[in-house]
């Protein structure tokens, strides 16, 4: 949504001279002359204007682009990944759809973008909705990350089976994918466990124990006095 104006190609290449900016380079070609060997991701790249279209046309086809100071800078050395929304209503929640609905996907992408484009493209991959299988995994990241940070304040996070289980319900939705779950996560875990930190119930040192009770999880603490 960065990109969707045609003044744009300027923020990717640099201002042209005389307009403020001008000193700085461009967001895009900047970052790769100084970091040759790099990956960049440009999301939900439908919406952006069609004169960005014609930069990266450039870029997929000469592997190099030519900033707003005359310098040409090298992009043989990136991996580019594009992604789109485009044919996703295709799914409707269906996790376990195959390649008919790929193939259906690709005919929107094709009637979108223009051939030139789609055909410097070496690969287009198309993701299927997540499943509950694959948000019950997810949580269990999420909770592992979080485990990790408490550790910094010596505290050990426990997360029953059943507690896992209620956040992957509350967080799954087949057609915003993890969204949800970041805010059930926040939710029934993160304010809850911040508030008994910031009251001192949780000190330093302590065991927090989360567990399902009902459609909700209970907190409990121990500490290594009572152990």
């Amino acid at each position: 949504s960065e990109y969707m104006e045609r003044h744009s190609v300027s923020r990717l290449i640099g201002a042209p001279p005389g307009y403020v900016g001008y000193d700085e380079g461009g967001q895009l070609t900047e970052a790769v002359r100084r970091r040759p060997y790099c990956v960049i991701l440009l999301d939900e790249i439908e919406k952006a204007h069609p004169d960005v279209f014609n930069i990266l046309l450039q870029l997929l086809d000469d592997g190099r682009l030519t900033d707003n100071q005359g310098r040409t800078v090298d992009f043989r050395n990136t991996v580019v990944i594009m992604t789109s929304n485009l044919g996703s209503e295709i799914f409707n929640g269906e996790a376990d759809a195959g390649e008919a609905q790929a193939e259906l996907v690709r005919g929107v992408l094709r009637r979108h973008f223009r051939p030139e484009f789609l055909n410097r493209i070496d690969d287009i991959v198309v993701f299927h909705p997540l499943d509950r299988e694959h948000i019950r995994k997810i949580v269990d990241v999420q909770l592992a990350r979080l485990a990790k940070r408490l550790e910094e304040r010596q505290l050990t996070l426990e997360l029953s089976p059943g507690a896992g289980d209620l956040l992957a319900a509350e967080g799954y939705d087949p057609v915003y994918g993890a969204r949800p779950l970041k805010r059930a996560i926040q939710r029934l875990v993160l304010d809850p466990l911040a508030r008994e930190i910031l009251s001192g119930n949780i000190p330093d040192g302590a065991t927090v124990a989360v567990e399902r009770s009902g459609d909700t999880l209970a907190f409990s603490v121990r500490t290594s006095k009572g152990a």
